[in-house]
């Protein structure tokens, strides 16, 4: 499965364009999505992320950590799969094609983090993930690059980014790729994305219904999945968040993370149409 990025001349992002997989494709051509679990009572977080970059098409995706939160997982997920990993990550091989770790991770993650980022795959940087190196994001910088994805939200952006106001968030958001040397993501009603190398788009096609507990864990999920599908950092982060607008235009009231999940595919099939229209 394919995906082509779509933006407008001012910089905002569009609908973006799917491509079938081909008749040939497998499960591993499809990439291999790792997400972090966290503690037992924190796992519903990583179990959405997992989940959306599951439905977004990664080929496989895998819940890595220890086994009484593993166990917490099979209760819920039968498609996932599970793997006992500790902080060596002797799990990770090199079919594994993008990471995610923050979500739900819990406050100790910080050493994980620089774990993952070492091993140089494609990795998507969250919630705990952040505010783990509030105290200390210059460490956090020396490990992040251009594959890689920060999804701050205000309050994170600010302690992670202590000196950037955020006044204009264009220009906030740039310094700060430049900054992290990574893609960073800033949410919010307009969510603005950039590139280290100076690209920048904003997404307005979203919902005030996206407000719930769990959306940026789902956000997290399918930028992951696109990423493990070897889109770019960037534009993996710039389709992502068109995708989770539009699953919040379409879930509409009573919109909650857990049924964000199933509107996934209605949001692809959308795209799909309109690139069968356009081919």
């Amino acid at each position: 499965m394919g995906f082509t990025p779509n933006s407008s001349g001012d910089g905002t992002i569009l609908r973006p364009l799917l491509v079938p997989p081909t008749s040939d494709a497998h499960k591993y051509s499809r990439g291999h999505a790792m997400v972090w679990s966290g503690p037992v009572l924190h796992t519903g977080a990583s179990r959405l992320t997992a989940q959306a970059a599951l439905s977004v098409g990664a080929g496989l995706v895998t819940l890595i950590g220890e086994r009484p939160a593993l166990s917490e997982h099979a209760a819920h997920v039968t498609s996932i799969m599970l793997r006992e990993a500790d902080m060596s990550l002797a799990c990770v091989d090199d079919r594994v094609t993008a990471f995610a770790i923050g979500p739900g991770a819990g406050a100790s993650v910080g050493q994980a983090v620089l774990n993952v980022l070492s091993l140089n795959i494609p990795t998507i940087l969250d919630a705990d993930a952040l505010t783990a190196f509030e105290g200390d994001p210059a460490t956090l910088f020396g490990a992040t690059g251009s594959t890689d994805v920060m999804t701050p939200h205000i309050g994170e952006f600010r302690r992670l980014f202590q000196n950037i106001t955020i006044d204009n968030r264009a220009e906030a958001v740039r310094r700060a790729a430049d900054r992290a040397q990574c893609v960073v993501l800033l949410k919010g009603s307009e969510t603005w994305i950039a590139a280290p190398d100076g690209r920048i788009l904003v997404n307005r096609h979203a919902s005030p219904w996206l407000a719930t507990a769990g959306s940026g864990d789902v956000l997290t999920g399918l930028i992951c999945g696109l990423m493990a599908q070897g889109v770019t950092a960037f534009d993996a982060a710039s389709m992502g968040a068109w995708l989770h607008g539009d699953v919040g235009v379409r879930g509409g009231p009573g919109l909650t993370a857990d049924n964000m999940i199933a509107h996934i595919p209605l949001v692809l099939r959308g795209c799909l149409h309109d690139a069968q229209e356009h081919g």
